[in-house]
């Protein structure tokens, strides 16, 4: 498959995986579950659920690789890169790489959190009260 033809699978995939958490994040606000961060975790767990579906039935059928990055790389990438990390993260572990994966789960942590402050901290500096 060539890499236009990729993209646009991808492109077509994340638009459906994006609009299924939008609708989600509707879903769980018709129901007043506003508390807690339900859409969210609904698509994180229904995304890494789905993605290590899809991959090991892919590894064992002969699934194409433009079915696979519909659904992979596509749907579930719109839906949440969280399914991606813990696909590499299973990956790491299952072939043996336990620092590999112990290191991606707190950079993940620790990294994104930091940046999401550093965010914040620009945003403040550009934008003052």
């Amino acid at each position: 498959m060539d890499r236009v033809t990729g993209f646009f699978i991808v492109c077509l995939g994340g638009a459906l995986g994006s609009g299924l958490r939008y609708l989600t994040a509707q879903w769980t606000a018709a129901r007043g579950w506003t508390s807690f961060a339900w859409a969210t975790l609904i698509v994180n767990v229904v995304g890494c659920f789905f993605i290590m579906l899809i991959t090991t039935i892919a590894a064992r059928t002969t699934m194409s690789q433009g079915v696979r990055l519909f659904l992979t790389t596509g749907i579930m990438g719109g839906l949440t890169t969280y399914s991606t990390f813990d696909y590499e993260t299973t990956t790491y572990l299952q072939t043996g790489a336990q620092m590999s994966a112990l290191l991606n789960i707190g950079a993940t942590l620790v990294v994104c959190f930091v940046a999401g402050l550093a965010g914040i901290g620009l945003a403040r500096v550009l934008v003052p009260e």
